[in-house]
């Protein structure tokens, strides 16, 4: 039977989702602590790949499992796993749904401190600017879903089938104090790196270096600049997947980020 693990973890200290024989990732850990569970291989599918040091607060992976178990799984799951990746949710589906494929949502948030804070390292990106303009990186956020091809925002976009991505929602929140940033977007596909490159881009508008009407340019021309200058990969989090027939609300309370009251720039 096939069944959807609801799970999130901090990427840091991992190569990114999708497993690789040179370096530990995190689909690596969950098949092994699996399999060790069944006393039998199992292989699982995600719902898309994150890159190196880059967060999940929500996640999806399938797997079949053919031998009905008498054990709490998730209990044992958690105890098998490092304390960095969480189960919530194992739910059994009717059928072959599919991770990765039938997804037609995803929503990822980019959080920024500018001001030096050890206890974010490793949960939030650093910038050291403390002067940004807002009001232009949001002029520039509000940009992305009058637009469908991301070419010029994508570090390899001919390696793509195509580099149309339809973009629902793009905003800028801050902190009552504003010395925090979130940048929110919402799509049903994004290329490899997008979402950080976005983030440079923002950043260089909001110090000076980069106008919206240059960014407007990229989009319109679809011409992939020569340097694109991603943003840090720590800071950004795939936040919700959502299915035609899965919409689970996300597990917000373990991460104090994600709590924060958020004003809409």
């Amino acid at each position: 039977m096939r069944y959807f693990f609801h799970i999130a973890y901090n990427g840091h200290g991992y190569n990114g989702w999708q497993k690789q024989s040179q370096a530990i990732s995190i689909q690596e850990v969950i098949e092994t602590k699996l399999s060790e569970a069944f006393k039998t291989p199992l292989t699982i599918n995600g719902c898309g790949r994150t890159d190196s040091q880059v967060h999940a607060s929500q996640y999806f992976f399938h797997v079949d499992i053919a031998t009905p178990w008498d054990f709490d799984l998730i209990f044992r799951l958690n105890k098998l796993l490092p304390h960095n990746i969480a189960i919530f949710d194992i739910i059994p589906m009717d059928g072959k749904p599919h991770a990765r494929f039938d997804a037609v949502q995803r929503e990822y948030d980019y959080y920024i401190h500018t001001e030096k804070d050890p206890f974010l390292s490793r949960l939030s990106s650093y910038y050291l600017l403390p002067n940004l303009n807002l009001d232009e990186m949001a002029k520039a956020a509000a940009l992305f879903p009058r637009y469908t091809d991301y070419r010029a925002l994508c570090t390899t976009p001919d390696k793509n089938e195509h580099t149309l991505c339809y973009v629902k929602e793009a905003s800028l929140y801050t902190s009552a104090d504003g010395k925090q940033l979130r940048f929110h977007i919402a799509s049903n596909r994004f290329l490899g790196k997008m979402i950080r490159i976005i983030t440079g881009k923002l950043l260089k508008i909001g110090m000076g270096n980069m106008s919206v009407d240059e960014l407007e340019h990229l989009l319109i021309t679809k011409e992939t600049p020569k340097l694109l200058e991603p943003a840090h990969p720590t800071g950004l989090y795939l936040s919700k997947v959502t299915y035609p027939y899965l919409d689970l609300p996300t597990r917000t309370e373990f991460c104090g980020l994600q709590q924060k009251d958020w004003l809409k720039v």
